[in-house]
C-alpha cells in the first residue's frame, strides 16, 4: 500500500472517531435530559375551596381605619354560609354579622374558578351598596395556603391588596385582609377572621340567610322585592339568534333548566343555569344586587368555561317591566345591551337580551327566554 495513502486514511479515521465521540456524548445527554424533563401536570384547583362548604361561626376583627397608622379595631361575630356552585367550581359565602362597634355586616363573595389559569376570581360586595368589587382578587392555592391579590384605589392610593387563608382544617380556618402602599415590600393587616365549622349539612339545610332590620326598615316599596317572581326551580326554553348584527334571521333553539335562590332575603338572588346547545354545554350563573341607595339592581353573569365575571347590566322594574342595560364591545365596535324581564306576574316570565349599534335608536332582540316554573316549593328544597 502506499505509505502516504495508508497515513492520509489513518487521520481519516482518527477524525471521524473525535468527531463521532462527541456527538455520541450528545445524544447520550440530550436521551438522559429528555427522559429527565417531563412536562408538568398543571395543578387543578377547581376543588381547592371545597374545605370552606357549610355553615361557620365567625369571629373577627376589622381595622377601622386602615393605610392611616391607626391601630384601632373594631371586633364583630356572626355567621357565614358557604354553598357550592357548578360542584365547587364556583361557591358563594354569605356573612352576616355584629359588633359594637363594626355594627351590623352583611357581605357575600362569589368566587370562581378559571379551568385555563388554574386561578380563582373573588368578587365582593355589600349589602348596603349593592355592587360588586371591581378588579377581582386573583390567585389559588399552594400548599394549603390560599393567596389573592388585586390593585385598589385606597384613600387615593394605588393599594396592593392581599387575602390569605390558612390553618385550613375540616373544622376551622382562618382568614387575613392585608393592604400594600409599597409594592408589597410591607404589609398592614385589616381585617381578620377565624371561622368555626357549625355543622357539615348547614349548607343544605339553610336556604336564606337571617331576616334583617334592614329588611323591615321601611314600609315603602323601593324595589328590593322586584326579583322574588325568580325564586325557585324552572324548566326554561331558549332560542338564540345565530348572528348578531349581521342581518340574520336565523334562530337556534334549546331548553335547559335554572334554579334561582335568594340572598339576603332577597334583596339579592343567585341563579345556576343549565342547558345544551349546539355550541355544547352551557353552565352559567346570574348574580343580581340590589343598591338601597340608587334603587337599582345590578346584574352579572359569568360562564362556568372561563369563570370570568361579565360587567354588570344595571336597571329597574317598572309597572311590572324590568329594564337593565350597559355597553359592552361586539366585533370591535361598542354597542347597548338591553335586557327587558316582562309577564313577571305569571308563572311563565318572559326574558329577551338585545343590541342597538345607533345609540338605542334601534334594537335587534337575540336572545329569548320563557321560563315555565317546576313547583313552588322548589326554592326552599333546593
Amino acid at each position: 500500500m502506499n505509505p502516504l495513502k495508508h497515513i492520509r486514511t489513518y487521520f481519516l479515521l482518527c477524525s471521524a472517531i473525535a468527531v463521532l465521540q462527541p456527538l455520541r456524548g450528545l445524544a447520550r445527554q440530550t436521551s438522559e435530559a429528555s427522559t429527565a424533563i417531563q412536562p408538568a401536570i398543571e395543578k387543578d384547583g377547581q376543588h381547592d375551596f371545597d374545605f370552606e362548604i357549610g355553615t361557620w361561626k365567625s369571629h373577627g376583627s376589622r381595622r377601622l381605619h386602615p393605610s392611616t397608622g391607626s391601630d384601632t379595631w373594631a371586633e364583630f361575630d356572626g355567621i357565614s354560609i358557604v354553598r357550592k356552585i357548578w360542584n365547587g367550581r364556583a361557591n358563594l359565602v354569605e356573612l352576616e354579622a355584629d359588633g359594637p362597634v363594626a355594627g351590623h355586616i352583611e357581605n357575600l363573595s362569589l368566587r370562581l374558578y378559571n379551568p385555563q389559569s388554574h386561578e380563582w376570581s373573588l368578587y365582593y360586595a355589600s349589602s348596603k351598596s349593592g355592587a360588586l368589587s371591581m378588579p377581582a382578587t386573583i390567585g389559588e392555592f399552594k400548599n394549603g395556603r390560599g393567596e389573592f391579590f388585586d390593585m385598589e384605589l385606597i384613600n387615593g392610593r394605588n393599594t396592593l391588596v392581599r387575602n390569605v387563608w390558612s390553618d385550613i382544617t375540616p373544622n376551622s380556618c382562618h382568614f387575613e385582609q392585608a393592604f400594600s402602599i409599597d409594592e408589597g415590600k410591607t404589609w398592614e393587616v385589616n381585617w381578620i377572621t377565624t371561622d368555626t365549622r357549625v355543622n357539615d349539612d348547614s349548607s343544605q339545610q339553610n336556604s336564606e340567610a337571617p331576616r334583617t332590620s334592614l329588611e323591615q326598615s321601611s314600609a315603602e316599596r323601593d324595589g328590593q322585592r322586584d326579583f322574588d317572581f325568580e325564586i325557585g326551580s324552572w324548566n326554561i326554553h331558549l332560542s338564540r339568534l345565530k348572528d348578531r348584527l349581521a342581518g340574520s334571521t336565523t334562530w337556534v333553539d334549546f331548553d335547559g333548566t335554572s334554579v334561582t335562590r335568594k340572598v339576603w332575603n332577597g334583596r339579592a338572588n343567585l341563579e345556576e343555569f343549565e342547558t345544551d346547545s349546539s355550541q355544547g354545554h352551557i353552565e352559567g350563573l346570574t348574580l343580581r344586587l340590589y343598591n338601597p341607595q340608587s334603587h337599582q339592581w345590578s346584574i352579572y353573569w359569568a360562564n362556568g368555561k372561563d369563570g370570568i365575571l361579565a360587567q354588570p347590566m344595571i336597571g329597574e322594574f317598572k309597572n311590572g317591566r324590568g329594564e337593565f342595560f350597559d355597553q359592552e364591545p361586539w366585533k370591535g365596535r361598542a354597542v347597548y345591551v338591553r335586557f327587558i324581564w316582562s309577564d313577571t306576574n305569571t308563572k311563565s316570565p318572559h326574558f329577551e337580551q338585545a343590541f342597538s349599534d345607533d345609540g338605542g335608536k334601534t334594537w335587534e332582540v337575540n336572545w329569548i327566554t320563557n321560563q315555565m316554573r317546576v313547583n313552588d316549593e322548589s326554592a326552599k328544597s333546593h
